[in-house]
């Protein structure tokens, strides 16, 4: 039996999420049934990190198991021709599966990277429509820098945290914290050891209440003390959410994208 890991890029403005549901249309379903036409067998996957509706991914990594032999770019090159143009495996690669140190694509993972794209501008763009995220109100970046700097370190991030969670902990790290703005446009950039169910959007949304005046950056801080999500600002929409990178040890030699920025920004 081999491991085999793939790369795998996404629009998920349409899709219902990662995760596989009686509809079918989730990126899950989708690709397990064009791995089942190209491989003529039924063969699960299993995900780093699942994502909602509307959140797209440029770089989700999964692994299955199988007993057939193909050659590793195969998997590429065949998946992908029973795959729509919004889904796409980028690479692929067999590793060790077996025994306590078996690659696994959510355990294996040290880190997650995420991007949310805001357009900040008084009228929304439809060429950005499922794209990225719109706040009309001018936004400030310095104060919801400052504001984010909180969060950085080992947290109880329950504030940010989503009512039907399913994390065993609501404790993880948070590595990094960048905003930047290139005219109209703004992306966060979140590093952590792990995410909580809506913790990006949660965090986003908040960030927003700074950045637009309505708060002070250490207002923020009081949030994650309190650890009530009843204080924090609404969950912001999905549609500018992107899983960029998984971080995994190098010894796993996985042929990841050399860049994970946004490619049009």
């Amino acid at each position: 039996m081999k491991r085999i890991a793939l790369g795998v890029q996404y629009d998920g403005a349409h899709w219902h999420g990662w995760q596989t549901q009686p509809h079918g249309k989730t990126v899950q379903d989708t690709l397990e049934s064009a791995i089942k036409r190209f491989a003529l067998t039924d063969i699960s996957t299993t995900c780093a990190g699942r994502t909602d509706t509307g959140v797209h991914a440029l770089e989700q990594v999964v692994h299955f198991d199988t007993d057939l032999k193909r050659d590793t770019f195969s998997w590429v090159r065949g998946v992908n021709a029973f795959l729509p143009a919004s889904i796409a495996i980028r690479w692929a690669k067999e590793v060790d599966g077996s025994g306590e140190e078996a690659f696994h694509a959510r355990f294996s993972a040290r880190s997650r990277t995420y991007h949310y794209a805001l357009y900040n501008h008084p009228v929304r763009m439809p060429l950005l429509a499922g794209k990225a995220g719109w706040v009309f109100r001018p936004l400030q970046v310095e104060p919801m820098r400052e504001a984010a700097a909180c969060l950085l370190g080992t947290h109880d991030f329950s504030a940010f945290r989503a009512a039907e969670c399913q994390a065993k902990s609501p404790v993880k790290t948070m590595h990094d914290i960048r905003i930047e703005r290139r005219g109209d446009l703004i992306v966060f950039t979140l590093t952590a050891s792990a995410f909580l169910h809506h913790m990006v959007r949660n965090i986003v949304g908040s960030l927003i209440v700074v950045g637009n005046g309505n708060q002070s950056p250490q207002w923020l801080a009081g949030i994650l003390d309190k650890r009530d999500r009843s204080l924090a600002a609404p969950t912001f929409m999905p549609d500018g959410l992107y899983l960029a990178r998984i971080e995994y040890d190098a010894k796993w030699a996985l042929p990841q994208e050399g860049s994970s920025a946004l490619p049009w920004f």
